[in-house]
């Protein structure tokens, strides 16, 4: 369907009814609500670290302390996202409604994967994987920008199409003592 004066076609919506009624009533969902903003604030407060670290020398084992913590909240938000996105399209990843935003969080993980790695088997300095970090980490913000953009855009579609529905409703229902035809009210 056009969008008002645009000439374009509405995107689908994100979910279907089906789907938004299992997205609403798993637990996944909430699980999902808690640990997006935690991995948010742990980033800040690591990238902080991370950057405090490379311009002082100062504070290597926080540094490296909050890239892993932020490392095991991101695998704990990928399996739990990925049971959230079984459970409401039937995948356990890469469902059309968020293909780019799990092909983008793949590149996150390998990104981070890496980093682990390079704490066990040392063939990055210590200032590369400092740097591996920074570049995961703009990567993840890039990635938190299209799940915040998609899910801001499946909102407003939802509400247009209840305020659509509301006005199709009230337009084959007119309220009594009015017309449906103009919409102004009779006077008897």
């Amino acid at each position: 369907m056009p969008s008002a004066g645009s000439g374009r076609k509405a995107p689908p919506p994100l979910y279907t009814p089906e789907q938004r009624k299992r997205r609403d009533e798993t637990h996944w969902t909430l699980v999902q609500g808690i640990l997006a903003p935690t991995q948010f604030l742990v980033f800040i407060i690591s990238t902080w670290l991370v950057v405090r670290y490379l311009q002082t020398g100062e504070g290597l084992f926080w540094a490296h302390a909050s890239i892993v913590l932020k490392t095991l909240i991101l695998y704990t938000i990928m399996v739990t996202g990925a049971i959230w996105e079984k459970v409401v399209f039937g995948h356990y990843l890469f469902a059309k409604q968020f293909f780019w935003e799990d092909v983008v969080s793949m590149a996150v993980i390998a990104l981070h994967t890496i980093y682990m790695a390079s704490l066990f088997v040392a063939f990055l300095t210590v200032e590369q994987q400092m740097y591996l970090a920074l570049v995961a980490y703009a990567i993840y913000v890039i990635n938190a920008a299209q799940f915040i953009l998609k899910l801001r855009a499946a909102r407003l579609g939802e509400a247009a199409a209840k305020a659509q529905a509301a006005t199709s409703a009230s337009a084959e229902n007119p309220p009594m003592g009015t017309s449906a035809s103009t919409g102004s009210e009779t006077r008897t």
